[in-house]
């Protein structure tokens, strides 16, 4: 999973690949969220995987991948979350996450990520072409 804004804030995407046991795509999402952080970006990213792992697999062991180092030592409990705009993402996603049965977070490095990067920043820059053709 990956969040993308194309600014800091600015127009925000998420990026989902759902594999099955054998590496094969369940499902997968590139979705516009709106004007977001980067973070906040990522955060949406994990807790809309989580709802669609909830309803496709909701009982297998389960593998998220994050290139968010933000993200995953917030989730481990390494950093504290001290924004006040992340605070209710990371409690829904700890919400989310303590309703699965085994779940396993792993940082990865971006370049792991390229494929859920893609499908988020081309949500993101979805938004650009969208205004475009709104102005008159």
């Amino acid at each position: 999973m990956d969040g993308s804004a194309r600014y800091n804030p600015g127009p925000a995407g998420i990026g989902i690949r759902i594999l099955r046991p054998d590496q094969s795509v369940l499902k997968e999402i590139s979705r516009f969220i709106g004007i977001k952080t980067n973070n906040q970006a990522e955060y949406e990213a994990l807790i809309t995987a989580l709802k669609e792992i909830r309803t496709l697999c909701p009982n297998q062991p389960v593998v998220i991948k994050t290139d968010s180092e933000l993200v995953y030592r917030q989730l481990k409990g390494e950093y504290r979350v001290r924004d006040e705009n992340l605070k209710p993402l990371y409690r829904q996603a700890v919400g989310l996450l303590n309703t699965l049965p085994e779940v396993q977070i792993v940082f990865v490095p971006r370049d792991e990520n390229k494929t859920t990067d893609k499908l988020a920043k081309s949500a993101s820059d979805k938004f650009g072409s969208w205004n475009e053709k709104k102005k008159p």
